[in-house]
């Protein structure tokens, strides 16, 4: 299946948000601290979290500790700078797909490193600054799941999701 990382982390209602995400599609989840609150905290439990849904939840102390524990392999980043449209990404099982901190979004080395061709942005309105980023993860996540046909889903046969 695919990774999703978040880099640095901020508003745990939106982390809370994407471990349901991860939880529901099967994705694992990669938190790269430090995180802006504590994994008890209750905002993520208002979320209607249980502990079920934290399984496929892992911390890392960095980015590059993620990417020696990681055999991920492609990694799109999702940046207001990209200039590639999230959708022609053509998404495998075992990529990853890697999210900046709610106030001030990836850094640059890292985007730099990922290399411009696979850092992705979401179309907006032109003077639009960025979505909520549980939104944004849920709007990539989806499309690089129907890309791949939805693998590992409990679809009911017969019918068309």
């Amino acid at each position: 299946m695919l990774n999703i990382v978040l880099y640095q982390p901020e508003i745990p209602p939106n982390t809370g948000n994407i471990i349901r995400l991860c939880a529901n599609t099967g994705f694992r989840l990669h938190l790269i601290e430090p995180l802006g609150f504590d994994l008890d905290d209750k905002k993520l439990r208002r979320a209607g979290l249980d502990y079920g849904e934290f399984q496929s939840l892992q911390v890392h102390a960095s980015w590059a500790a993620y990417l020696q524990a990681s055999v991920s392999k492609t990694v799109y980043a999702l940046s207001t700078k990209g200039t590639k449209c999230y959708s022609k990404a053509q998404y495998q099982p075992g990529d990853t797909l890697l999210f900046g901190p709610e106030t001030r979004g990836l850094p640059e080395d890292i985007r730099t490193d990922i290399g411009t061709d696979h850092v992705l942005r979401l179309p907006m309105q032109p003077n639009s600054r960025s979505l909520n980023l549980s939104n944004t993860v849920s709007i990539v996540a989806y499309e690089a799941w129907r890309q791949l046909g939805f693998i590992d889903s409990l679809q009911v046969q017969g019918q068309d999701s």
